[in-house]
């Protein structure tokens, strides 16, 4: 084939190096680098023996005239040889250049060296040819690493030798040198080496111009591997000159384009059957770049650079491709890419909560545009409160989602009974999903609501694919995609991909529902037992909040419990955990609180004997199930007396309760933390303060003031800072509180106490010491019944002297002194005796011929409530009676003590 003009071919790398001009250039390259490095090798060995010999020549220069000394003989005599030798050794070390200068003794003790430590100590190397008169030079691996030294004697007057001096370098100094001459060496032979490179080159070049680099074989096998090669490729070739010539063709250009055998060397314009577009990209010689060109039915992507031989444009070439079968494989891979994305996104948008309005809003959204125009939601009624689906349910539209809002579907919020005509009502009965190709003509969709179907189909929606949600085996609702924009309808490939997202999205859907159930019935169970009302007491004043978390119901809880004696009892705990476990262990640790509470124990008891509780609930639950432990909780247990205006109390690891005095002063209790409830062997401690009256006690869990936003410490600051308002009273606190720290959505149970205290001041409390002698009884009836008639309780006046009589009574036969009368007028007259015992009293029934035995029956009958709690000095025995005019108020029952006599 003759060669083409203005195409200029050059051999490769490889045939250059085979021509006669590469291969003289390559010889002469490799000899002047052998003599390069030649060259260098003898410099390098003879330069590093110079330095060895000089090295060696220096350390015995040096060790000699340190030898040869004044005064040196003289100190080896000395009692401290070290304390002379070693500073006047490093001197001359440095001046002479050397990296050490030694001196020892004959036994190779040296007195100096450069690292102090080494002094003392046994020197590294050869010291006999040295002891008998000789110098002694070598290369040894010494503390400083390898070293060439030098050992000299020291002689004295009479030829005895009576020390050494070694000197020396390091090695690594040694080559140091060597290293700073090696630049000067290199620049040297690089200079030559490319003096020498220069010259070949330029003898080389010449040879190549009159060779053209290539030989005749050469040349020959590089014309039969062009041909090859551009007649076998998958890609058209086409070869234009300047005078608008087409000299090349190749067989692919030839099919692809249509073009006879006989078309190389003719015009363009005259090449029968070739597309006129094709011709106008040929003659005009300009640059194309992948440009898409319709021919019959091919679709061919061009390429065309013009040839500039010499500077002249000569020409161009083109090259071509089909990529009809490409372009239809990318239409489909690109659909089935899209759907990939969308179940993909689905995936991740859909289920990111555990509410099914949600869920079902994140499916409709995720589906518009990308697969359909419009997407409702229809959920069973029952669904959206958590409960199963039932058979033929009515269907609630949870989700609508569209391209445009002014739609005429259904509605959101709307409660639609689809008739069995319907595909939703079909899809929803069998599970199975369906496609209504044509919505102007589904009769059985038409029957649910005329005026609503004509009103859709008139609106441009025209294809509906109807796919139920189905998770573990049950029917949630449907998913109804519409189209209205692409004029064709859905085909059975997008109704499987629907199936698929509906059926991805349907576990998040009743994951979410089953969350619903467990989160309604957790949150029910924790109200439940969570105090709806607070009981009356006259201690304090108090505020509540609670808030369960919005991912699961947790395990807080708060109380307020009257004790006697007209004292309180304020708690707030915290099991960890959510669910419906959490609240059942709440329940149970706070009716264990209130049982405890009866047996007015001080705080830190109460705590120990719920630890112990704790500790029998985790052992319980972790034989029955490995779940049913309480994985921890926290408790705070406060007393408040209104009489003395004392605070005991006590916390197993909860956070410390805030006290904001009348003054707006607000303090974090220093309270002792002590351990979490159920860990056991720690006791806990009390703290006990002194609350003015108007003080608020505020109680708390850790879900009011920590969030991810914030920590614990920043909490408690807003906490005081919330709370720094003496004015308000527990309520309007309350809500401060919550204003400024509530989150929007908590993840953690939050409960709220805030309690004002109020005082029970003298004029409610009477008080007197007795006598420890049955002739005080009276007296102290006596004045009790005083005290009544100044408080207007006269009412009172019989029951609470035949209370009196029998408590004080027993105080004198069955306690010990002192005896103390207290009576408390409060919300209830409250009469206690305290005595210096600890016996307990049991009421009991007796007989009719006993004498006694009736005492505590008869207080029973007279009072509300009665009861013994113990203090560190003895016992308190108290009675409550309701007072006069208080609701439910009755007259006591004496009709068992009828046949008494009067006292």
């Amino acid at each position: 084939m003759p060669p083409v003009p203005g195409v200029s071919v050059r051999s490769p790398l490889g045939n250059r190096l085979r021509s006669v001009a590469g291969q003289v250039f390559v010889l002469q390259v490799a000899i002047v680098v052998l003599l390069a490095a030649g060259a260098l090798l003898s410099l390098l060995l003879q330069s590093r023996h110079d330095i060895d010999r000089e090295a060696r020549n220096r350390s015995v220069s040096v060790a000699q005239t340190f030898a040869h000394s004044l005064g040196l003989q003289d100190a080896l005599k000395s009692s401290d040889p070290s304390a002379i030798l070693q500073p006047l050794a490093e001197t001359t070390r440095k001046v002479a250049g050397v990296d050490f200068l030694v001196v020892m003794d004959t036994n190779g003790i040296r007195y100096s060296h450069p690292q102090p430590d080494r002094i003392g100590k046994r020197f590294v190397g050869t010291i006999e040819p040295s002891l008998a008169g000789r110098v002694h030079t070598e290369s040894v691996q010494g503390p400083l690493g390898k070293e060439i030294q030098a050992v000299v004697p020291v002689t004295a007057a009479d030829g005895r030798v009576v020390g050494l001096v070694s000197a020396g370098l390091t090695v690594k100094n040694v080559t140091g040198v060597v290293d700073r001459q090696l630049p000067v060496i290199l620049l040297a032979i690089a200079t030559g080496l490319a003096l020498a490179t220069g010259g070949t080159a330029l003898i080389s070049r010449r040879l190549r111009r009159q060779t053209h680099g290539l030989g005749t074989q050469e040349m020959t096998r590089m014309y039969e591997h062009h041909d090859a090669v551009l007649h076998a490729v998958r890609e058209g070739v086409l070869i234009t000159d300047g005078d608008g010539l087409l000299m090349l063709a190749n067989d692919e250009a030839k099919r692809l384009l249509g073009l006879p055998d006989d078309a190389e060397g003719r015009s363009v314009g005259d090449v029968p059957g070739l597309d006129r577009r094709m011709a106008d990209l040929l003659l005009s010689g300009r640059v194309a770049t992948d440009e898409v060109l319709e021919v019959g039915d091919r679709l061919l992507v061009l390429n065309q650079r013009p040839t500039h031989p010499g500077g002249r444009p000569e020409g161009a070439v083109v090259t071509i491709r089909d990529s009809t079968e490409m372009q239809i494989l990318t239409s489909r891979a690109e659909t089935a890419r899209r759907r990939l994305k969308l179940l993909y996104d689905a995936g991740g948008d859909v289920g990111t909560s555990l509410d099914v309005v949600r869920t079902a809003e994140e499916l409709a959204a995720v589906a518009v545009p990308r697969f359909a125009d419009f997407v409702t939601v229809d959920l069973a009624d029952s669904v959206l409160d958590g409960d199963e689906p039932g058979a033929n349910a009515d269907m609630r539209r949870t989700a609508v989602s569209g391209i445009r809002s002014d739609h005429p579907l259904y509605p959101r919020g709307w409660l639609i009974a689809f008739l069995p005509s319907t595909p939703q009502a079909r899809g929803y009965g069998t599970g199975q999903a369906e496609l209504v190709t044509d919505l102007a003509d589904a009769p059985g969709w038409h029957a649910q609501d005329p005026q609503r179907a004509r009103a859709i189909v008139d609106y441009g929606i025209h294809s509906l694919i109807v796919a139920p949600l189905r998770a573990r085996g049950v029917v949630l609702g449907v998913v109804n995609f519409w189209r209205s924009q692409k004029p064709e309808p859905f085909d059975e490939d997008e109704l499987s991909l629907a199936e698929e997202l509906v059926a991805r999205a349907a576990v998040s859907m009743d994951n979410a529902r089953r969350y619903t159930r467990e989160h309604a019935l957790a949150e029910t169970l924790q109200r439940s037992l969570l105090p709806r009302a607070l009981p009356e007491q006259s201690a304090v004043d108090v505020a509540h909040f609670y808030l369960p978390a919005q991912s699961g119901v947790g395990g807080d809880w708060f109380d307020v419990i009257p004790l006697p004696g007209s004292r309180v009892a304020l708690v707030v705990g915290d099991v960890v955990g959510h669910g419906l476990h959490a609240a059942a262990t709440m329940g149970r640790l706070r009716t264990a609180v209130h049982n405890f509470s009866t047996l007015d124990l001080p705080p830190d008891e109460i705590l120990a004997r719920l630890d112990d509780l704790v500790q029998r609930i985790d052992r319980d639950g972790a034989a029955d199930d490995l779940d049913g432990g309480v994985l921890g909780a926290t408790c705070l247990y406060a007393v408040y007396d209104p009489v003395s205006q004392r605070c005991t109390m006590a916390r197993a690891g909860h956070l410390p309760p805030l006290v904001v005095a009348p003054d707006g002063t607000t303090d974090i209790v220093d309270l002792p933390a002590g351990p979490p409830l159920g860990l056991g062997g720690i006791p806990f401690e009390t703290a006990e303060l002194h609350l003015a009256e108007g003080s608020q006690l505020v109680l708390y869990t850790d879900g009011l003031i920590e969030e991810r936003t914030r920590d614990i410490g920043e909490g408690l600051e807003l906490l005081r800072t919330a709370l720094s308002h003496p004015d308000r009273d527990p309520a309007e606190s309350c809500r401060a509180v919550l204003d400024l720290l509530l989150p929007a959505r908590p993840t953690d149970d939050v409960a709220l106490l805030i309690a004002r205290t109020r005082t029970l001041g003298p004029d409610r409390v009477a008080e007197w010491d007795m006598p420890f002698e049955p002739s005080a009884v009276a007296a102290m009836r006596s004045v009790a019944v005083k005290q009544l008639d100044e408080w207007g309780l006269s009412e009172l006046g019989f029951a609470t002297e035949l209370i009196l009589s029998e408590l004080v009574t027993n105080a004198l036969r069955h306690g010990s002194a002192p005896v103390r009368v207290r009576l408390l007028h409060a919300r209830t007259l409250t009469c206690e005796v305290w005595d210096g015992s600890n016996s307990a009293p049991h009421a009991r029934y007796a007989a009719t011929t006993d004498e006694g035995g009736r005492g505590l029956f008869l207080v029973a009958q007279l009072s509300e409530q009665w009861g013994t709690r113990y203090t560190p000095d003895g016992k308190v025995i108290w009675a409550e009676q309701a007072l006069p005019g208080a609701p439910g108020t009755g007259e006591p029952n004496l009709a068992a003590f009828l046949d008494l006599e009067p006292l």
